[in-house]
């Protein structure tokens, strides 16, 4: 076992050197908030938890932990499991659709992981399916390339149960979307798109879409944006269009590395107010994400 029990002792931790255990913390913190981000896929919920985090390991014996690093890893996932289980709760009622919270990538384009997988805006929606248990494995596998045998210590599983889980996480990434393009087609794509939504063109949007596009909003009530999913190569490029003239009155564009791929920061007066980028296929674009929420824009707006 890696832990016995990731609940903080009741006293200091151990004769250990605080000062040591912020160096140690401090090495490992990327990759704990990695592993925290796409099991929540907020920033800002992943950054409460990795404070929790290290407050637990102040007080913990820490003479008793035999691999820091691996003790670190499993409190987070842990307390990841449960945070998403009550995340999903909330986003029952959340207003309009969900989409999750971006991250700048452009100084750690793999968020403190091995690869980048289970990190873009797409494959973060199609984990949300996911069950808290078979997200974490997935994480741990295919972003971090845990062994089975060590994913299996921290979610409380067998081996043989992990493996099954990780199995059907992927399966249901790779039902659940088109094969990406690359990362120079998406950029060009995108480039294309904002150009194409920022004068109107319609022909110009159609051209660009897969039959079947999808454009997502969120704006979670705070900012008007649309409230359902808009479906179909011509109704996105119409509904983008309807509303070119005031939305990009005075809007400054930043090309921006999120979540692992190019995104567009739009700004009006110095402030970013929507991060948008797209998802696409061999087909064209298959996904148009709209971040609105002002909440969800601190990680972008500070590193912008």
């Amino acid at each position: 076992m890696i832990v016995a029990d990731t609940a903080p002792a009741s006293g200091p931790g151990g004769s250990g050197d605080l000062e040591q255990a912020a160096a140690t913390f401090a090495d490992v913190r990327p990759r704990l908030f990695g592993i925290a981000y796409r099991m929540l896929g907020s920033a800002g919920e992943a950054e409460d938890l990795v404070q929790e985090v290290w407050l637990r390991w102040q007080t913990c014996d820490r003479d008793a932990v035999a691999s820091p690093v691996a003790f670190l890893a499993t409190v987070t996932t842990r307390l990841a499991i449960n945070a998403a289980r009550s995340a999903r709760v909330r986003r029952e009622t959340y207003i309009g659709p969900w989409l999750p919270e971006p991250v700048d990538t452009g100084a750690d384009p793999y968020l403190g992981a091995e690869r980048d997988e289970a990190l873009g805006l797409a494959v973060l929606l199609l984990l949300e399916r996911l069950s808290p248990k078979e997200r974490a494995a997935y994480v741990l596998r295919e972003a971090f390339d845990y062994p089975y045998r060590q994913i299996a210590d921290i979610v409380r599983l067998s081996e043989t149960a992990v493996r099954q889980l990780v199995s059907r996480a992927r399966k249901h990434v790779v039902a659940g979307r088109r094969a990406p393009v690359s990362g120079a087609e998406q950029h060009r794509l995108l480039t294309a798109f904002v150009a194409a939504a920022r004068s109107g063109d319609l022909a110009a949007l159609e051209e660009l879409f897969a039959a079947d596009v999808t454009s997502y909003s969120d704006g979670g009530g705070a900012v008007r944006a649309s409230r359902v999913p808009v479906v179909g190569a011509h109704r996105v490029a119409r509904y983008v269009r309807a509303f070119a003239d005031r939305f990009w009155a005075g809007v400054e564009v930043e090309w921006a590395s999120v979540n692992g791929r190019t995104s567009a920061l739009l700004s009006r007066d110095g402030a970013v107010f929507a991060v948008v980028t797209v998802d696409a296929s061999d087909r064209g674009i298959d996904q148009v994400l709209w971040m609105m929420n002002p909440a969800k824009l601190t990680a972008v707006s500070a590193s912008g």
